[in-house]
């Protein structure tokens, strides 16, 4: 620590020059800015940036770039609650109790606790990144495919909170975004399910399918209940988070911030699995986990916590051996090398300017962001105040902009339609959507990661369970399936107890 002390107060002398932190906040308010566009999100802004910065001082590109990566990861967010439309995976577990806070007029304390825990968490998270990185980055070198297999199978085991009291329907919507992903062609150049399309070789891309299922489905859904009059939340309670929401919240942003962080360390991992995986940890240990999916703030706390702890972790593969923990970082990594800054074991020696300046960089723009953000939290909510019958084409506009600009195919669009349609059905049937989304993420990861460990292992899926990890996981996977029944027993008897007891 003694050591470490000297080359951090050295980062932030760097990153407290005025022209540094002028790039910190033009890049926090860019990123803000994008992060709210659908279809950017944190790795396309960062694409966009590109040109610009590889003309500039390797310290001021690589802040400019953090602080632009750091505000994208806050501004996703916003809309998921606001509007019901996720830029990305990460975003996505947001909308399930984001957008229902919304509705009921408690949109002001969800961006609050979004904001507060994304703080939180990003600040940990670079405090980890700074005193664990070597050491963290060897043990994720031990992740092979079989690993990687297990930790995808584990993911799957979150649909138990995504199902919303009928785990038999969430496993069909789980199993529908599995199918999803094999579309497409497979890891040997097989094509499959493209039906002679040539657009669908690469696939269904991620974007349209959640655009489609959330916020098409969501206009459709308000468009069917505008028929019998006006429908439009407002703000029924404080604009802002009281004291006692943001404690009784530390619990989920600790236990989001450690799962998000040691998940965006293995490379290839990502900030969605890790929002994915602490929804379903916190509606695990919660005490009325009946109440997430419908408003719960625990439940915008500790996704949130997660994708940006993530994002932090993401960074200590990039930096320490070269290799990005993520899209995101993979285009970090790029900048760095065209600004002749080579990541990697020799990286903290060689350029410790660069290293400690983007370390504090990190820590100045979590708080920067924090000090933009909240202040804001009035001017979003306003947007509630729109009419419907003004809002709904508005979001359209932003589906179909945020689509099509991704690809520039028309075919995309039809596909955005097809799945608003879909997404539509199945939530006036009550089925779960977000499943969906959680079989599209891991699906193809998952195949091709079995199919390295199927050559690994020489065909034999037993010689898998000699690796300690994959044991670990699969009995975390068969707990995390159980605990919901097991614990919902529990509690019946001991209401039941209780009952008798008074009786």
């Amino acid at each position: 620590m003694g050591d470490v002390l000297p080359l951090l107060m050295g980062g932030f002398e760097t990153a407290l020059q005025p022209q540094n932190l002028l790039f910190a906040f033009i890049g926090a308010i860019l990123g803000t800015v994008i992060g709210v566009l659908p279809g950017i999100g944190p790795a396309g802004a960062l694409a966009m940036l590109l040109p610009i910065v590889l003309n500039m001082n390797p310290v001021g590109a690589i802040i400019m770039l953090a602080a632009l990566y750091c505000g994208a990861m806050y501004g996703g967010s916003t809309t998921s609650i606001l509007l019901n439309v996720p830029g990305e995976s990460s975003s996505v577990v947001t909308c399930l109790d984001g957008h229902q806070m919304a509705l009921q007029g408690r949109a002001g304390p969800a961006l609050c606790i979004s904001a507060i825990g994304s703080f939180i968490a990003g600040t940990l998270g670079v405090v980890a990144l700074m005193l664990f990185a070597p050491r963290i980055a060897e043990w994720a070198l031990n992740f092979g495919p079989p690993e990687y297999f297990v930790l995808m199978v584990f993911g799957l085991s979150s649909v138990a909170a995504l199902s919303g009291g009928s785990l038999v329907k969430g496993l069909m919507a789980m199993t529908l975004g599995l199918m999803i992903s094999t579309m497409g062609t497979d890891v040997t150049g097989v094509a499959r399910f493209t039906f002679g399309i040539a657009e669908l070789l690469d696939g269904i891309e991620f974007l349209i399918v959640t655009i489609g299922l959330f916020a098409v489905s969501e206009v459709l859904l308000n468009t069917n209940e505008l028929r019998g009059g006006e429908v439009r939340s407002v703000i029924k309670h404080r604009l802002f988070i009281s004291f006692r929401e943001i404690r009784d919240c530390l619990g989920s942003i600790g236990r989001g911030t450690v799962i998000g962080f040691i998940v965006g360390v293995m490379p290839g991992a990502g900030a969605g699995i890790a929002s994915f995986l602490s929804y379903s940890v916190e509606s695990q240990v919660s005490r009325n986990p009946e109440r997430f999916g419908k408003g719960e703030i625990r439940g915008v706390a500790a996704p949130e916590s997660a994708n940006n702890a993530a994002s932090a972790g993401a960074m200590v593969p990039m930096l320490t051996l070269g290799i990005p923990g993520s899209g995101t970082t993979a285009i970090l990594l790029l900048a760095l090398t065209a600004l002749n800054v080579h990541p990697g074991p020799m990286m903290f020696s060689q350029h410790p300017e660069v290293v400690w300046g983007l370390i504090a960089a990190l820590y100045v723009g979590n708080v920067m962001l924090l000090v933009l953000n909240l202040p804001m939290v009035g001017l979003f909510v306003r947007l509630l105040y729109v009419p419907m019958r003004l809002m709904l084409p508005v979001i359209m506009v932003i589906c179909v902009v945020g689509v099509y600009n991704a690809n520039q195919q028309t075919l995309d669009l039809i596909f955005l339609c097809g799945f608003g349609v879909l997404g539509y059905y199945m939530r006036k049937h009550r089925y779960p959507v977000a499943p969906v989304i959680l079989g599209l993420v891991l699906g193809t990861r998952m195949e091709e990661a079995l199919r390295q460990s199927m050559i690994m292992s020489q065909g034999n899926p037993l010689a898998l369970l000699d690796r300690p990890i994959v044991v670990v996981f699969l009995v975390l996977t068969v707990l995390f399936l159980c605990a919901p029944q097991i614990l919902k027993r529990l509690r019946f008897r001991g209401r039941k107890v209780e009952l008798e007891t008074e009786g």
